[in-house]
């Protein structure tokens, strides 16, 4: 072997091990949050999220994929109400699940997401009225892997899920103003 040949190797494999003890230091979660203030009491934004089968009205994970299967299970709506998705390769496949429901200003759920990647992270949704306004807050955060730190070195978990929750909650209000 040259000693230039060598040379290149021992760059590329200085390059790669910085590169993943860079990866190595990202933070162990992620949390992506947004806000939008709906002219409506939280009690009228409130059913719509609680209850599975009124997302197809506001959600924008229903739209990317026409032909999304979706089932039902448990609770009707409110704590152990479960939604499971089966969609093409932008929707994947996974499963929510209500784990908390206090009306009307809070809802955690469960997120299991199985394909394209596998992930288990929580979604929250907090309102509360100011004024005449409810502020409605739609929050992810889980834990970061390794490989999921690697991947957000090159695309950042808040640009993608956060325009899509942008989408959401500008539904969101449109519904719920609406119905007010």
């Amino acid at each position: 072997m040259s000693h230039t040949v060598a040379m290149v190797l021992i760059i590329i494999v200085t390059f790669v091990a910085a590169f993943l003890l860079f990866a190595a230091s990202r933070p162990n979660g992620f949390r992506v949050q947004r806000t939008a203030r709906i002219k409506a009491p939280p009690e009228k934004i409130f059913p719509l999220i609680d209850n599975f089968h009124d997302w197809v009205s506001w959600s924008p994970y229903e739209k990317i994929d026409p032909a999304l299967q979706r089932s039902y299970s448990g609770a009707e709506r409110g704590k152990g109400a479960v939604y499971e998705w089966q969609g093409n390769n932008k929707v994947g496949k996974g499963r929510m699940e209500i784990t908390q429901s206090s009306p009307p200003g809070k809802i955690v759920i469960a997120l299991h997401f199985m394909k394209p990647f596998e992930a288990r992270n929580t979604a929250e949704f907090t309102m509360a009225l100011e004024g005449d306004a409810t502020t409605v807050t739609w929050a992810m955060h889980g834990s970061s892997p390794f490989m999921a730190k690697v991947m957000c070195i090159f695309m950042s978990m808040d640009n993608m899920v956060g325009k899509q929750f942008d989408e959401g909650l500008a539904n969101l209000k449109t519904v719920a103003e609406r119905r007010a």
